[in-house]
């Protein structure tokens, strides 16, 4: 489980493939630090098993239905994910509760630069908006972010100079895919009513 508050923007260093999968290595001297074979960690949002590491990067498979469901799959060597340990008990609570599994790829619609903030658009899937509520969360790229705006298939953003500088939503321009997360207490609701009404 994370918490959605990015802890790195680390880069891709390699990508193997393989028959059903790709192997990818990622530069992220934090973020391994302490980490161990067997931990998970936020790629992008993507929750990832540490399967090799060295003092500045770590090495996860990536399963088909994961590149599937995510834009890890058009990932090359060289671009900027957003890193994020798993949370441990002694871990500040700054975002909300983020599982890393993906539930949809989402598009950057536009880009507005204000004087202290810049406001981003992103198209989100029509299955995915039912969960999304004006000034609740949403995890973007592995990002905990408020929602601003809501339209009927996008969500309005207000990106801090802080996350403009260490998260790949800095750079990422109208037409580039990012990871989605809902949050997953309405998906909780949702489901305990569908039991209930059955």
């Amino acid at each position: 489980m994370f918490t959605g508050i990015i802890e790195e923007l680390g880069s891709v260093k390699a990508i193997e493939q393989l028959p059903d999968a790709i192997r990818l290595t990622i530069s992220g001297p934090l973020v391994v630090s302490d980490a161990n074979r067997g931990d998970s960690i936020s790629v992008s949002g993507a929750c990832l098993t540490v399967v090799e590491k060295d003092a500045d990067s770590f090495t996860a498979d990536v399963m088909q239905e994961t590149l599937k469901l995510t834009s890890l799959d058009g990932v090359k060597v060289g671009d900027p994910v957003n890193l994020e340990r798993a949370m441990t008990a002694a871990t500040r609570f700054g975002g909300h509760v983020v599982l890393g599994h993906v539930d949809g790829v989402g598009e950057v619609i536009s880009r507005q630069p204000s004087e202290n903030w810049e406001w981003v658009r992103v198209q989100v899937p029509a299955e995915l908006m039912k969960y999304v509520v004006l000034k609740g969360s949403i995890t973007i790229d592995g990002i905990s972010l408020t929602v601003n705006e809501l339209g009927d298939n996008w969500v309005g953003l207000s990106l801090i100079p802080e996350t403009l500088k260490v998260t790949t939503l800095g750079t990422k321009k109208p037409g580039d895919k990012v990871n989605l997360e809902a949050d997953v207490m309405a998906k909780h609701i949702e489901r305990l009513i569908e039991m209930r009404n059955n």
